[in-house]
């Protein structure tokens, strides 16, 4: 199969008792050190200055940690950061839920960011220091700052203030974030806002959760809430503006953000509203761009979308989980303006399959050949003794929308994992590394721990600069592999100053009279260029 995921790479993610494993698949595993269960369901794995690898378990480490009895963990633990070393060595970084009443949150759902001052930065979608909303069990969530040696710093606790209908004023549920050109973060929360006066929602148990909100919050915790979600309904009983935002925002090229609404919009379907894709500038003007489903069902557009990725041509590209030509989902281009083309539709397992080419897409990112690398949670060649359902896919997509599935899920007793729902990322060895929920050599977990996958493109090595941006004068991080001996460092063909930290770090000056462009490395090896341009700030 091309571009088969290489079985002498492949780790395993355990959730009960970690070890040394060897199968047909040859994985590979070390301890988290607990009885814990934590299915990695989120993502992408973030590479750090160290070169390993790092990443979130949405849940795990039942046993060890929740010592606050907080009813949410159950059994299956609060979440964990995991670390993974290049030589495969894993071992929990910190486990959530560690203080009393999970005051250091719970149930992470997205996955980390590296900050331009070294430290990891993420989200727990419940917990925090604010207890138990609206009585219905969850807590309100947080944004953490988290020390590559595993110190975690609880930045901001939301649901600090709450309304006449048990709304949190500042949000609620937070999910993916990013860090801007301007130094800040932003996210999103998924419930909660100022705007929500007594809707529900997207609530079927009928509780007033909140439309959503968009924040700004700096490293040190300040938040500032840009924009409440549904000021109003419309004649519909939805909120035109969108609802339920869920996935990572995305900046532009002209420095707005750019997202998706689960939920909202013009259009209705099954009750509430199809999604939305957004612009929204740094001081929280929003403006709608694209409303799914202008047709009405079955929505040949797609609709709830998943996240977006700006890709090199200055465009938007991204996903949605239902609809689409064929009914099982749909990747998409827009423009900045709203231009908007349907490049695939993937089959619908739902509608009797099987699905091939995979089915219910749920991730997708750009890599350094310039084409598209994402996966599907269901669909593919395993899995279909019913004759329906698959496993799950990893697929390649060209801009023009051309599908290579290039492995499906559940060879060889699924030791390979089973439901990929996490974005891959692109290490700077050239490789994909991915999260398979389920599944795997280990079956101690219900429905299996899941994996940590490689997958191998032959792509070349590469250089990423850490922050993306900054002024002349300010010091960079830049990320690879081989880097001792480099005997030059230059910002767009402009040499700088710099000194070699590891083998996969260097500590850069960024050269005045520099502009914006690809940083190149040279060393004993041969030159690396960087994945992204830089952008020089005035």
């Amino acid at each position: 199969m091309r571009g088969a995921i290489q079985k002498s790479a492949m780790l395993l993610f355990c959730c009960a008792v970690m070890s040394a494993a060897a199968s047909a698949q040859n994985f590979a595993a070390e301890s988290l050190d607990s009885p814990a269960e934590g299915n990695p369901v989120v993502g992408p794995l973030v590479q750090g200055f160290n070169g390993h690898l790092y990443g979130i378990s949405s849940y795990g480490s039942s046993g060890i940690a929740n010592i606050g009895g907080s009813s949410n963990c159950g059994t299956t633990g609060c979440g964990a950061v995991f670390e993974v070393s290049p030589t495969g060595r894993l071992s929990a970084l910190y486990l959530f839920c560690s203080l009393p009443n999970c005051a250091d949150g719970q149930d992470p759902q997205a996955g980390l960011i590296l900050g331009a001052d070294g430290n990891f930065y993420g989200t727990t979608l419940q917990g925090g220091a604010n207890g138990v909303v609206n009585g219905y069990g969850y807590s309100g969530g947080s944004v953490f700052k988290l020390s590559p040696s595993g110190k975690l710093t609880t930045i901001h606790s939301f649901c600090s203030q709450m309304n006449l209908y048990g709304v949190c004023l500042d949000g609620a549920l937070p999910y993916g974030l990013v860090q801007s050109s301007d130094g800040n973060i932003y996210g999103t929360t998924s419930q909660g806002g100022t705007a929500n006066q007594g809707l529900n929602c997207y609530a079927p148990d009928g509780a007033q959760y909140g439309c959503g909100t968009v924040f700004k919050i700096t490293p040190t915790g300040k938040l500032t809430t840009i924009y409440n979600f549904c000021p109003e309904l419309n004649g519909d009983g939805v909120c035109p503006d969108g609802e339920d935002p869920q996935a990572t925002l995305v900046q532009g090229g002209d420095g707005n953000f750019y997202g998706t609404t689960f939920a909202g919009g013009a259009n209705v379907c099954s009750g509430t509203g199809c999604g939305t894709i957004f612009k929204i500038t740094p001081s929280g003007t929003l403006t709608t761009i694209y409303n799914f489903c202008p047709d009405q069902l079955p929505c040949t557009d797609g609709f709830e979308p998943g996240m977006l990725v700006r890709a090199t041509n200055g465009n938007l590209y991204g996903l949605t989980l239902h609809g689409g030509p064929q009914g099982g989902g749909s990747v998409f281009e827009v423009t900045s303006s709203g231009k908007f083309n349907t490049l695939y539709g993937f089959c619908s397992v739902a509608n009797g399959g099987p699905c091939p080419d995979g089915s219910s897409p749920a991730s997708l990112m750009q890599a350094t050949d310039g084409n598209f690398y994402g996966t599907t949670v269901e669909g593919g060649a395993n899995c279909l003794t019913d004759g329906s359902y698959g496993c799950g896919t990893i697929f390649q997509m060209t801009s023009a929308g051309a599908i290579t599935n290039l492995h499906s899920f559940c060879q060889t007793n699924c030791y390979d994992g089973t439901y990929p729902s996490a974005t891959l990322a692109q290490g700077t060895n050239g490789a994909f590394y991915g999260l398979a929920a389920f599944e795997g050599a280990d079956k101690s977990c219900t429905n299996g721990c899941g994996t940590i996958f490689q997958l191998s493109m032959g792509l070349g090595p590469f250089v990423e600069a850490s922050p993306n941006f900054g002024t002349a004068g300010r010091v960079i991080s830049i990320l690879g592999n081989n880097l001792t001996g480099a005997t030059s460092v230059t910002f767009n063909g402009t040499p700088a100053t710099f000194t070699v930290v590891s083998s996969t770090l260097i500590k850069a000056h960024v050269p005045t009279g520099a502009t914006t462009g690809t940083v190149q490395v040279i060393t004993p090896n041969g030159t690396l260029s960087s994945n992204v341009p830089f952008q020089i700030l005035p």
